[in-house]
């Protein structure tokens, strides 16, 4: 049974910090572009940053140079590191998992997804 379960997700405070982490099950992360993606109250689920299978990296505008997405094929996970954060990286935070080898954070793409994880930054 594929599942992906996300955790690390809390209230912080704005400046603060906070890491995400995906553990995979049911199948090989190694084949597979994993990415972050939240969803804000009222908002569309947008994409945050994706990492492909030779770790290459893209990342939202928003969040550059605040956030880093890593792997650990071996354990079958993926991290979000988010630093800096801001009130509007409140959202509910999502693992998925791409069949593809490229990094992308078209939705459509995504074959598993997580339930997701609470990120709330407010002073």
């Amino acid at each position: 049974q594929v599942r992906l379960v996300e955790s690390g997700g809390g209230l912080e405070r704005p400046g603060g910090s906070l890491t995400l982490s995906c553990a995979a099950s049911g199948f090989t992360t190694d084949f597979y572009t994993m990415g972050w993606f939240r969803q804000a109250p009222g908002k569309e689920r947008e994409g945050v940053s994706s990492i492909s299978t030779d770790s290459s990296t893209n990342y939202q505008d928003s969040v550059k140079g605040r956030f880093t997405i890593s792997r650990d094929n071996g354990k079958n996970m993926v991290y979000l590191q988010m630093d800096n954060l801001k009130p509007e990286d409140t959202g509910v935070y999502y693992c998925a998992a791409a069949w593809i080898t490229i990094p992308t954070m078209v939705q459509r793409l995504y074959d598993y997804w997580g339930q997701g994880t609470q990120v709330t930054v407010s002073s």
